[in-house]
Order: structure tokens, then sequence, then C-alpha cells
């Protein structure tokens, strides 16, 4: 990280009245942003090893993110939209010995037992020199148990912002713009250290990525036309909704944008086109916490349509078995309380390379259905297709070692009403015509339908993905439940 402060501090004395930030209240320039981060830096290196960061999106989580790192710490993202009992388990497993903070966020660091402060805006900077010594642990969004802490401490976070800043040809020209919540380790990487390394600019649109980070997408092709950005990153179903939008008002994205990166899940191919036919530069990769977040990726000029892209370049990927296996800078060093991490990494994740070297993602190994007559099916696959009308905001499909699959459908805002009319038959048909692309034997013949009301109710949803063992049982008990009232 010693090169990444050395640029700061040379960008700060160059252009000093360059606004480096803006959020939604309020700016920082490049010599402003140094000083800060340098200042809180010095005051830091007397604090535990282990810092968490609790703030909205914005310059405060900035200054504290890079302040932990040039303090040589620990840092810990800690969401402001966990509960205080998720937060306790983050700072407990984590050790976490200092909470760095704002006044809106404070309550609920408070509540952790453990010691705050204030993010300080006007620190004084001195002489204080960057330490080594910086990590980063990652809690991972798994949808079973308590989530558990991937260990970035060997140079993974700089290694994968350098190799992410070449990939996407950023440059001190772009203008990023953020929207997802910055627990999200890439987020982190595109809209902090990528930008402090080239001397661009960044927006975080603080309101915006808080309605995210609650589940609403609503409102993003006006985000992105008030604020001309040339890059941003989104998941699938901002992208969705993003389209949707567009199509909706019969309008563009904004001519300004030249790179779009969208991952975390897999993108149905229909949405991706309809992007890149509005405007939407698009660009899919691949990746999970354990690899630094990107393992691949589509590059401008070198995108291939329903892939994730090549390797980053110093990355091995290969496919063993079935299953993608990766080894280079950006592994972890493991999880927090686990032995090292052994490498190469097992992701756990099955694809194959095309022909020309870029890889497909073909679902989850330990998710993989084998029908009763046989037959291997990838649950991811058929969702993709699913996912790809708008009617759809998530889906899951069962149907381990039964003889055919079923679809478990929630709708989105604009598809209740339309599931809620629609016959059985019709919804059978509805299947198909989306699962065209799939063999006979992966097509869903049954259709269940559940509002995102009673999803929640029945704890369906965890961190906004379909949690599959709690989803199994529930239309288990659901069909049990309709068949003994239709006796």
């Amino acid at each position: 990280m010693l090169r990444l402060f050395e640029t700061m501090q040379r960008h700060a004395s160059e252009w000093p009245q360059k606004v480096a930030i803006t959020d939604s209240y309020g700016s920082i320039t490049r010599s402003e942003l140094f000083s800060r981060v340098q200042g809180l830096a010095s005051v830091l290196v007397q604090q535990p090893r282990t810092i968490g960061i609790l703030a909205p999106n914005g310059i405060e989580w900035v200054v504290a993110q890079l302040a932990g790192a040039f303090a040589g710490k620990i840092t810990v993202p800690l969401p402001p939209f966990f509960n205080s009992a998720q937060i306790g388990h983050v700072v407990r497993n984590a050790s976490i010995g200092l909470i760095l903070t704002t006044k809106e966020a404070a309550p609920l660091a408070i509540g952790s037992g453990v010691q705050t402060r204030l993010i300080d805006h006007n620190s004084p900077a001195d002489s204080f020199q960057p330490l080594p010594g910086f990590g980063q642990i990652i809690y991972t969004s798994g949808s079973t148990g308590q989530p558990k802490g991937v260990r970035h401490e060997s140079g993974q976070i700089n290694w994968s912002a350098s190799s992410l800043a070449t990939a996407t040809g950023a440059s001190a020209d772009d203008t990023y713009l953020s929207v997802l919540p910055l627990p999200l380790l890439l987020e982190t990487i595109c809209s902090i250290f990528i930008p402090a390394m080239l001397g661009a600019y960044v927006h975080f649109d603080s309101v915006f990525a808080d309605q995210v980070a609650r589940g609403s997408a609503q409102g993003i092709s006006s985000t992105f036309e008030t604020h001309q950005p040339t890059t941003g990153m989104v998941v699938p179903q901002l992208l969705k909704q993003w389209v949707g939008e567009l199509r909706f008002a019969a309008r563009r994205a904004p001519s300004s944008l030249r790179f779009v990166a969208v991952g975390g899940a897999p993108v149905p191919m229909q949405v991706a086109e309809a992007a890149w036919q509005l405007g939407i530069p698009v660009h899919e990769g691949y990746g999970l916490s354990e690899c630094c977040s990107v393992v691949s990726l589509n590059r401008p000029g070198d995108r291939r349509a329903d892939t994730s892209g090549r390797p980053l370049e110093g990355l091995s990927v290969s496919i063993d078995e079935g299953e993608i296996v990766v080894d280079g800078p950006s592994i972890t060093d493991g999880y927090l309380g686990h032995e090292p991490a052994k490498r190469p990494w097992r992701t756990g994740d099955l694809g194959a390379f095309d022909e020309k070297g870029f890889l497909r993602v073909q679902g989850r190994k330990d998710t993989l259905l084998v029908s009763s007559y046989g037959r291997n099916i990838s649950p991811e696959w058929i969702e993709t297709m699913l996912l790809a009308d708008p009617r759809i905001a998530l889906c899951a499909v069962l149907g381990h070692g039964k003889p055919s699959l079923t679809a478990v459908i929630f709708p989105s805002s604009i598809g209740e009403d339309w599931f809620a009319k629609t016959s059985e038959s019709d919804l059978r048909l509805f299947v198909a015509k989306c699962c065209a692309r799939a063999p006979d034997y992966a097509v869903p013949q049954a259709c269940v339908v559940v509002s995102m009301r009673e999803a929640a109710a029945n704890q369906l949803l965890t961190n906004g993905r379909p949690a599959r063992k709690q989803i199994e049982s529930f239309v288990e008990r659901k069909l049990a439940h309709s068949a003994n009232t239709d006796m």
C-alpha cells in the first residue's frame, strides 16, 4: 500500500483543490482527503489491531478505510443495515477492538459493547508515514449458519485493485458512481482503492446506496442520468431494474458511460443484450470473496456475451472435474479462526472454458440437482432463464431426487398482479417459455408463487438471496397442506 499513499500525496500536492470525492452531503478535495487520512491514521496507530467501520456510504467511510490501511490495521466492514445481533457476532468473531463510526450510526455501534470513535474529518495531519500490515476481513453472505470471516492480509486487495484497473481501462479521467453498499469488497476496491490509485473522481450516492442495501433499486436510471458517470458497478437485480426503467420511459442510458461491471450472480443473457441496446455498456464478471472478489472479467473491446470473460492476468484458473480452481495473488489467507487456505483454491463453482478462453459459470457444485432419472441439472442455469423476465424478482429451482423440477417464484412489484391472476396451467406455459433454451428434462413442471411478504415471514431469503434449504422445507409443507385441503 506504500505506493498508493505516495501517489495520493503526489496528487494532493499537484492538484490540491481538485475535488476527489462527493457524496449526498458534501465534498472533499485531494489535499483535504490526504490530510484527513494521514491525520486519522496517526491516531489509529495507538489503537487495537482490528478496527471495524460502521458508517453510511460516503466520505466518512472512505477516510476511515484509507486511514486504517495507512496505519497498517486490519479493517472489518460492518454493514449499517445489520441488526445489533449481527453486528455483535462479527465484532466478537473478529475480535474488533475499536469501531470507527458516525453520529448517525453510533447507536448501533455503541450497542456492540466495543469502544467507538467518530470518524474525525478535522484530525490534524503530521509527518506520520504509512505502516505495513494492512488487511481486511470480509464476512461472506452464506445462506445458512453464521457468516465466516475471509482474511485478506497479504496484499490481495492492492493486487486486485491494480489488476482491475488495468483490465477495465480505468484512468484518472474516469468518474465513478457508487450505488452499492461499501461492505461489499468489490465496491470498496472499485470506489475507494482504484480511484485513489489513479486520482479519479468518485461520487457516492449515499441515499440510493442505503436504499439498495434495504432491497430497493427504484430510481436507478435517474441516478445515473443525474450524475453522468463514465463507470459504475451493479448487481443483476439492479441491472434488470435499470433496463426496465429505461424501457418504460423510452430513454437511453447516459452517453458518458464507457464501462459498467455487473456481477455477484448470473446475468440473464436477455437482460445483458437489452442493456447494450439501451446504451448500458455491461461487462459481466465472476468472482468470490475468497479470491478477493474477481476471477474473470469481460474487458472493454474483449467481451463475449453469456460468459464471465477471461481470467485476470496473473491468475491460474483451471477446471477439475467440472469445478473451477483458482491460484494466484488474490487467494485468501484463509477463514478467520481456521487453518491457512490451501492452494490452489477450489471454488465450489462449476464452469467451463469455451474455445476462446472465456469462462462460463454453470452454478454451485453443492446445489447440483440429480433427478430420479439420473439427470444432472444446475438450478442456477434454469433460474437465470427465469430471472430474465421482469415480473420475477427472485426464484429458486428445486427437485433433487424427484422426477421433475419445481420453480419457486418471488414476483417483482410489477409482476405481483399478473401472478395473482394467472392459472396453474398458464403458469406452467409461462415457465416453459422462459426455459425454452433448456432440454425438456430441465424445464420445471410445477410452479409455486411466494410473495415477498410471505418469504420474509418464513425467512426464505437470506442476504437478499433465496435460502434453498428453507425454501425446500417451506414448499414441501405448502404442497402437503394444499393436498390435504383438496381431499
